[in-house]
């Protein structure tokens, strides 16, 4: 099941979050083939997060990991359709997307699911890490093996929950000048 919630955090902690998040710089995080500009989330804030998808799925939620992210129209321009499979060598039962910064733009932006020509929707469970080391080296970014299926726009604080293993990517690949932020977490239901 794929979900938004729109004003998902109380005024006073996004307009706190957007304060923390511009006294700081982004670091930037290297994975292979993908550097992404990120900055830790604090403890209260995943534990406010956490609290709230608890509420709201009725189960209790454990992260795995959570960051802010940003992409602009320089950094991050790059598709990078994936599947969100395995994260810190655990298995994430769902991924969050919550948008932060206003939004700039007015054509279709936000949050794309994706298909893959041979594996549908998700990425099967038995993927093996060379198969999802080759797919996002060399189909991440090429488009004719993938049909969009839809996308969630981009509204700032709206929140996004969709199964880890569905192929997404942020919609268009590139941001605004001021930068599109993000907080990004994959978690676990019990």
């Amino acid at each position: 099941m794929i979900y938004f919630i729109d004003d998902f955090l109380p005024s006073y902690i996004l307009d706190e979050t957007i304060k923390d998040l511009s006294s700081q710089d982004y670091e930037e995080f290297k994975t292979p083939g993908k550097s992404f500009h990120i900055q830790k989330a604090s403890h209260s804030f995943l534990n406010h997060i956490c609290s709230s998808l608890s509420a709201i799925e009725g189960n209790t939620v454990k992260p795995i990991l959570g960051f802010f992210r940003i992409s602009n129209d320089m950094l991050d321009t790059n598709w990078r359709i994936h599947s969100d499979l395995k994260i810190d060598g655990q298995q994430p039962d769902r991924a969050l997307v919550l948008y932060i910064s206003p939004r700039k733009i007015n054509e279709l932006h936000g949050t794309a699911l994706w298909s893959h020509e041979k594996y549908g929707k998700k990425l099967p469970e038995n993927t093996t890490n060379e198969e999802f080391n080759r797919m996002i080296l060399r189909e991440s970014e090429n488009l004719e093996v993938w049909t969009l299926n839809s996308v969630i726009g981009y509204e700032q604080n709206r929140a996004i929950s969709y199964p880890a293993d569905y192929f997404h990517s942020k919609y268009p690949n590139k941001s605004w000048k001021s930068g599109r932020e993000v907080f990004v977490m994959f978690y676990k239901t019990k």
